[in-house]
This record gives C-alpha cells, structure tokens and sequence, in this order.
C-alpha cells in the first residue's frame, strides 16, 4: 500500500512534542536552524586554539622590549601593532645620531680608565643604570677606542720582539762554530790548505765562474756553495771565494777543508790575510764610523718619538734599519770588492741569506752594455712593481740633495745577487762618489736616508745598472709583507731571504724555509750533534 503527502498549499506545520517544545518550521525558519552548524563552531576553536599562543608571545615580547625600547608599554604596543617596523628605523637613526656626535666631539678620551673592558660589563651599565641611547654610543666610543689602542699596541710589541729575535744567533750555529773550531785544532784535515796548491791558479783565471760571499755565518755559507754547485751543469767551472772576519775564519776553514767538494775551487780568507795601503784602511775606518753615526740617530729618533699609534709609520722598516748588520764591516765590505780582488774582471756577488736553484753559468755572458752592475730592477709581479724598494723607502725627499737627483716612485734595483764588471767598476769613481756622499750626509745632518750600506750604494752607482730578468733573482722571502706565487718560487733562479726572518731562524716562513733546508748537508755529524735540523 502507497501514502501520498501532498504539502501544497500548506504554510506551516506545527508539531508539539512532549517537552513542550515547538519547532516552526517554515521557508526562511530552516536555513536560520542551519547557520552554525556544530563543525562550523569546532573548527573555529582549533583556529582559536593554535592562533592565541602565538598572539600571546608576541604581546609578552612586546612589553619586554617596551621596558628598553619605548617610554611606555602601550605606546610600543601602539607602535608595532599599528605602524609596523617604524621604531626600529627610529631608533637606528636615533642611534646614528648619536654615534655621529660622539665621533664628532673631541677624542682625548682615548684609553680613559674609566672604559668599559668587555661586553659583558656593557651589558650590565646599560641594564642596571637604564642608560638612554646617548649615553649608550659614548660609553662604546670609550670602549671601542680603549680596544683600538690595546690592539695597536699588541701589534706594535709583537713587531718590535719579531725584528729582537731576528738579531740574535741560534743556539746550534753557536754549537756547529765551537765544534768545528775545536775540530781545527784537533784535526789535520781541517786545517788543509784551500784550495790545494794544484787548484790555486785558478783563483785568477778568467776562464772560470768566479762567485763571491761575504759572510760570518758558516752555515749560511755552505748552503750558497751546495746549492750552486748542485744546480751548476758545469760545476768544476766555478770558483768561490769566501770573505770571512778573524772570529769566523776558524770554523768557516774548518768546514769546507772537511767538507770538501769534488770538483769546485773554494777559497776562505779572512780579512786579517789582506795587507791593505794605510789610505785603504783609514777610508774603512770612515766609512764604518759615519754608518754607525747615521744608525744612532736613527735609533735615537725612534726611542725619542711617539710613533706606535701612527697610522701610515713603516714600523718595519724603521725597525729593520736597527739590525746590528746595518754596522757590520762585512756588510760594507761590497764597496771595495775591486781592491779585495784586484785580479778578477768579472764576478758574481751572492749574498748569504739566498739559496740558488737554477745554473747560475750564463750570468758571466750576460751583456752590461758597458755598465758595472747586472741586477733585478722590477720584480715577479710586473713592471715598476717593488713593494717596499721604491727609493722613497730608502731616502728623505725632503732634503733637496736627495730630490734632485732621484725620482721617489722609481724603483731600486736587489742587491744580494748581482753581477759585476770589476774592469768597468776600475775605469769610474764608483768608490770615491761612495765616501762623497757619506760625507755629504754628514754635513746634512745625517738625514738623507735610513742605516745601512744600500742607500749610498745606490747614489753611488746611479746610471751604470744593467736590468736583469726578475726570474734571477726573488728577494724578500724574509719579510712578512711579501709573498710570492708557489710557481715563481719554484722557477727562481736565487731565491732570496732578505729581511729580518732568515731561513736559519725559528721566525722564519715555514712554508719558504724548506727550500733552504733542503741543500743543509743533513748527514754531517756536527750539523747532527748541534741539531740544525730537527
């Protein structure tokens, strides 16, 4: 059986239930039943329920920073919630503000002690003493400055015990001179006449490659002899003469007659075997006089000013020129070498802090276009490119006599590997225009250039240098500030350790010493006893 409900024309349905409640139903009364359905309302309490933390975080943050940032709560509630990041870029202009004038006031607070040592004791003025922005940017000017100076006067004591630990002499070169002194007494064969009397001619022969080495160090020594003769093609072609004082010449005799090689003539003097003219011997005693003059007003000029904290001051430089190897005789020997081989036409001068890794034969071809001295001029990174070698680095400009013979910007040309045509040198006034201007700086006042024998050096042979190719010779693998490519240390003919950190010392550059060690005789039994290497 079917029922049929027709609800035509009917236009509201009233139906009582027990409770007494009425439900209407009608058109418009169902949809208003309908309009927060029970889902409707659960999901809007888990919006609520996920929303409400991260408001309530915000809002602590906001009256945390108040209590530093605003002059009250609401004002840094109003700020933030109402106009976004405005306070930050009020108070970093704010702040700027403020830095600008203290750094615009006069600076005598400069290492107060009254500054503030660390972070840590900032945070605390600020926080306990509620200080306002102003306050804020002085107390860290003070700071700031205070560690400015402390760290420019760690930088400038560490400089100056740098260059200190480059004057003194290692304990194992003291060993290996006493040991191989006492050897000399001891042992027949350490006092060998050198060379043998059947190689002496050759001390004179121009034939020969004839290398010379001014030297106290008898290690240093050794490695400038092993090293050429290693890298030589022809190694019986060559001949050294080494140029020791009294002291050294024990030691220095003892080593090459033990030592000695196969096929190149080694020659050691001492400066007590020559028997110069008397006029030779007072222009020396000058010579050394006014150079010693020159250092202890340069010394005393840096122990009377107060340079540490100025900016642009060469520290190491001037602190180099305070090597006692400024005041060597040895050291200013170089001017007189046609006197202390008066046979010899052409040499080749190799200083002992280099170690030669190419052969060395075809500088005694090499074409001086009737010049004197054969020497590298720009170095490895170009032309006019002499870090620390423009004359200006030598000279005061100041001083007319100075300016109107040289051009500041130029460059000097390295000394510590040069070739020289002792014939040409006899021909000019090379040594006399030397003692000129050591004169000359005397009656100046000692001021036309730092300690040391190159300045007058490069007065003196002004106009009779010949350029080398830079791949010669690579010079101040001694100093800090240099520092060469890998390949080009490797393709260097003399490699070149000048500067306070010698490769023999412990401040030396551990990534450049083992190019040196490297020709050290290792399996000598003094170099072993005295431990020279470790």
């Amino acid at each position: 059986m079917k029922f049929y409900i027709s609800a035509a024309g009917i236009k509201r349905v009233t139906i009582s239930s027990p409770g007494g409640a009425i439900g209407k139903v009608g058109g418009g009364g169902c949809a208003a039943a309908r309009r927060f359905p029970g889902r409707t309302v659960l999901l809007l309490l888990l919006v609520l329920a996920l929303v409400l933390p991260f408001v309530f975080v915000r809002f602590a943050f906001l009256v945390l920073e108040s209590a530093s940032v605003c002059d009250s709560p609401l004002d840094c509630m109003g700020l933030r919630l109402f106009r976004g990041g405005d306070t930050s870029l009020k108070i970093r202009e704010e702040l700027t503000r403020a830095l600008v004038e203290e750094t615009s006031q006069d600076g005598n607070g400069r290492g107060q002690k009254g500054s503030l040592e660390s972070f840590d004791e900032l945070v605390k003025e600020m926080t306990l003493k509620r200080r306002d922005i102003k306050a804020f940017a002085s107390v860290t000017k003070k700071m700031l400055l205070q560690m400015e100076r402390k760290v420019q006067s760690a930088k400038h004591h560490e400089l100056v015990y740098w260059h200190l630990a480059s004057h003194g002499v290692p304990k194992c070169l003291h060993c290996l001179s006493l040991r191989l002194t006492e050897e000399y007494s001891v042992n027949a064969m350490a006092r060998t006449r050198l060379p043998p009397p059947e190689s002496v001619s050759r001390l004179t022969d121009p034939s020969f490659h004839h290398v010379v080495i001014l030297t106290d160090n008898v290690l240093a020594a050794s490695v400038v002899v092993s090293s050429t003769v290693q890298n030589a093609v022809n190694p019986d072609k060559f001949v050294f003469h080494i140029v020791t004082d009294k002291k050294t010449y024990t030691p220095m005799h003892a080593w090459f007659a033990i030592n000695s090689a196969s096929s190149p003539v080694v020659e050691v003097k001492g400066l007590h075997q020559y028997d110069w003219p008397q006029e030779v011997n007072v222009r020396v005693k000058e010579m050394l006089e006014i150079h010693r003059l020159i250092w202890r007003r340069h010394y005393q000029n840096l122990k009377d000013s107060d340079y540490s904290f100025v900016e642009g001051t060469h520290h190491e430089q001037s602190l180099q020129a305070l090597n006692p190897s400024c005041l060597a005789l040895l050291n200013h020997l170089r001017i007189y070498i046609p006197k202390l081989f008066p046979d010899l036409d052409k040499i080749v001068l190799l200083d002992d802090d280099v170690v030669v890794q190419r052969d060395l034969s075809s500088l005694w071809e090499t074409e001086l276009n009737g010049n004197v001295v054969g020497a590298v001029v720009d170095t490895w990174c170009g032309s006019n490119c002499c870090p620390g070698r423009k004359y200006r680095d030598y000279f005061n400009f100041s001083h007319p006599l100075i300016s109107s013979n040289l051009l500041q910007d130029d460059c000097a040309w390295v000394s510590g590997m040069n070739v020289f045509d002792l014939k040409a040198w006899r021909q000019t006034n090379i040594t006399e225009a030397y003692s000129t201007w050591l004169r000359l700086s005397v009656s100046s006042g000692l001021q036309l250039w730092q300690p040391g024998a190159l300045p007058p050096t490069l007065l003196a042979f002004k106009g009779l240098t010949q350029s080398l190719d830079p791949s010669w010779h690579v010079a101040g693998l001694g100093s800090r500030s240099i520092k060469p490519p890998e390949e080009i240390l490797k393709s260097a003919a003399v490699l070149h350790f000048s500067g306070p950190a010698k490769p023999w010392l412990e401040i030396s550059k551990p990534e450049v010493r083992s190019y040196w060690y490297r020709y050290v005789n290792s399996s000598n039994i003094f170099v072993r006893k005295c431990k020279i290497i470790n």
